[in-house]
């Protein structure tokens, strides 16, 4: 499959440096296909709060100049746009910038809208700008680390009281039941057995035996099966208590740095119903408040809070507790939670946390020490 057009001709005089290569085949090279931006711009949740964001606040972009980090297809460049921007530069790294070229000029943008290609680390600008658009978020909020680009172009490009679209952005965790742990119990349990079967295989069959890797195969499977989280799209009839944030972000004056930083938080969830406590969820919400100096008319909020009428594409993160949390109603966890960027692939994270039963209970006069949990997300 290729993502097409694909000619090495330049988008813009602006255009800048391709990602790096071992980046670019980590992370960016499927934002180079149509299929891809598809799946983004049909999830009507997202497009559709991305819409009302910068169409319900003409005000705040009329005849100013935009920036566009991560412009994909170009849709909120032409967003933009479309609410009387004067001018608009849409920096794409991949070559989907020359698809988005070809959008812009289909619907007569393009005396407003410059696709530029090329990392927005590595591009120029003309001028400084007033509003910075991004569609930015992944998993859990932070997975991509894409955040980290958009500090950057703030850092580089916003001119002074300018906003950023979106503004703030907050992560929670709720308790909820699930039978994703049992079922990845199940999982872990069934491809023991048939690790089994293959070593008597190859000792019957080859007379070789593979006993020696079992210790390095059940590790591997461990970490597949019991400690990774999974994309779920989690009923609100899941949740055994309310969500409880974990940290909340003001993008506007949030530091590269600090969001480098190892993320450290400690909350507390109320159980409103009786355990077992199958799993944490985990999901995010972001406003579109502008700034303080260029406040929205009209606040927007996109949440991938667990809905009745479906997920976004982002959909929840689901961490399987093995075993699960016994817990009553009226009992709270406690759960210490740290959240760092993994070693090997800096755009993939690694949770921890600790979790204990506070309350009347019997269940938590039995928890005096934390039970201790660690997670992937891939």
């Amino acid at each position: 499959m290729s993502s097409s057009p694909k000619s090495a001709e330049k988008v813009s005089d602006l255009d800048g440096r391709p990602p790096e290569s071992t980046d670019f085949a980590n992370y960016f090279c499927t934002y180079a296909y149509i299929y891809h931006q598809k799946d983004m711009l049909e999830d009507h949740k997202r497009t559709g709060a991305y819409y009302q964001a910068v169409l319900s606040n003409k005000r705040q972009f009329q005849g100013k100049v935009v920036l566009d980090v991560g412009t994909g297809s170009g849709i909120l460049a032409l967003f933009a746009a479309k609410a009387g921007a004067k001018k608009v530069y849409a920096v794409e790294a991949t070559n989907m910038a020359k698809n988005a070229r070809l959008l812009v000029e289909h619907n007569k943008m393009s005396h407003v809208v410059e696709v530029i290609q090329g990392t927005i680390e590595s591009i120029e600008l003309p001028e400084k700008v007033d509003i910075i658009i991004s569609e930015w978020m992944g998993y859990f909020l932070l997975r991509e680390s894409m955040l980290d680009s958009v500090l950057v172009a703030r850092d580089r490009f916003l001119a002074p009281g300018g906003a950023l679209y979106p503004s703030h952005a907050s992560i929670f965790m709720a308790p909820i039941r699930s039978n994703l742990a049992a079922q990845r119990t199940s999982e872990f349990q069934n491809s023991m057995e048939g690790w089994a079967e293959f070593l008597h295989e190859m000792q019957h069959y080859y007379q070789v035996s593979l006993d020696v890797l079992s210790d390095g195969y059940r590790s591997e499977q461990k970490d597949y099966y019991l400690h990774t989280s999974q994309w779920t799209d989690t009923h609100p009839q899941q949740l055994l208590g309310p969500a409880a944030p974990i940290i909340k972000y003001d993008l506007n004056k949030l530091t590269l740095d600090e969001l480098k930083a190892p993320l450290k938080s400690e909350f507390v969830m109320h159980m409103t119903d009786g355990g077992p406590v199958d799993a944490l969820c985990g999901f995010f919400d972001v406003l579109f408040k502008g700034s303080d100096e260029n406040p929205t008319d009209n606040e927007i909020r996109l949440s991938t809070a667990p809905d009745p009428t479906g997920a976004t594409h982002w959909g929840q993160q689901t961490f399987p507790l093995h075993p699960p949390i016994d817990c009553a109603p009226g009992d709270r966890l406690r759960v210490s939670v740290e959240v760092t960027r993994r070693a090997d692939n800096q755009r993939l994270l690694h949770v921890k946390a600790a979790v204990s039963v506070e309350g009347n209970s019997i269940y938590a006069e039995q928890s005096k020490t934390p039970r201790e949990f660690r997670w992937n997300i891939e």
